[in-house]
């Protein structure tokens, strides 16, 4: 039979063990104290970070919390505000389809239609609510304004709106909708 031999790798694993013990002795041993002190600045430094951090966060979504409570306090009632203009335009088409021998037989009628409508426009106002009203002749505005057609009509400029169709409505600086326009496509 073969003499065993020796394996190096246990070698390896005696040196490995020899420096452990070490390191070990040498963690079990007081830190001096400039080693001491630079560790504890090194700690202190690191616990100042993330102090600072943390309330540079806490800044941050205080922040964000006040943003999104003043976005909700101002636009929160938009799509109910947009569900209400088609109300608004019913009752303007209503006061003007009405002919003046309907206007006389149903004043009273009429006249209660358009206060309604007024005090509809005054809530609208109280809660940021504002008509965009354009005339003919006026420049269309693509912010304000949404072209329902463009048609050359003599007398007038390209971009130039020579038909409104139906007012716009913005929230404060937002567009609940836009102003229904026709355009002129005159190009001299």
């Amino acid at each position: 039979m073969a003499e065993p031999k020796e394996e190096p790798f246990l070698d390896d694993v005696e040196q490995a063990e020899a420096e452990e013990q070490a390191v070990r002795q040498e963690d079990d041993a007081p830190p001096s104290p400039e080693a001491e002190i630079e560790d504890l600045r090194a700690e202190r430094d690191a616990l100042q970070d993330k102090f600072m951090r943390a309330l540079a966060d806490a800044e941050n979504a205080r922040k964000r919390a006040q943003k999104d409570r003043m976005e909700a306090e101002n636009y929160g009632g938009s799509k109910f505000a947009r569900d209400m203009l088609p109300v608004f335009d019913n009752m303007k088409r209503a006061v003007e389809s009405a002919t003046d021998e309907q206007r006389k037989a149903a004043s009273a009628l009429i006249e209660g239609v358009e206060l309604t409508m007024r005090e509809l426009l005054n809530v609208f106002t109280k809660h940021g609510i504002r008509v965009i009203d354009p005339q003919v002749g006026d420049k269309f505005d693509p912010q304000h304004h949404e072209a329902m057609f463009e048609a050359p009509v003599p007398g007038t400029k390209a971009g130039e709106i020579i038909q409104v169709s139906a007012q716009g409505f913005m929230l404060h600086d937002r567009i609940l909708r836009p102003a229904q326009v026709g355009v002129s496509s005159n190009t001299g």
